[in-house]
């Protein structure tokens, strides 16, 4: 999603794995296969352009991170976002800083 969104004329599966190709090996079908997925759920639309399908982002990207993330919690841990938390803060340093910022956050909303 991440080269879909950098890319305000639409991408092709081709330029996706091509993109990908410079940070790690993928195989193009791999590459087709999510952006079908993708294009199931809704995050993305595609049209027929020359021999190849265009594909651009079907939502903002906040309301997709916002999906995705809301799917990963519900699927991983059964709904509760707690454990996520309690991983992060205990995996990834956050600081006494950041956690009031994400306090704050979540007062403001």
């Amino acid at each position: 999603m991440k080269i879909v969104w950098q890319r305000e004329k639409g991408v092709t599966v081709r330029d996706v794995y091509e993109a990908l190709l410079e940070h790690r090996k993928v195989a193009y079908t791999t590459v087709m296969t999510m952006m079908n997925i993708l294009e199931q759920k809704k995050y993305l639309k595609k049209t027929q352009a020359d021999r190849a399908y265009l594909y651009r982002p079907a939502r903002p990207q906040r309301q997709v991170i916002g999906d995705m993330v809301r799917e990963f919690v519900n699927r991983v841990f059964n709904g509760s976002a707690e454990p996520l938390l309690v991983h992060l803060v205990e995996e990834h340093n956050l600081t006494r800083e950041d956690l009031e910022e994400i306090a704050r956050l979540r007062r403001k909303s």
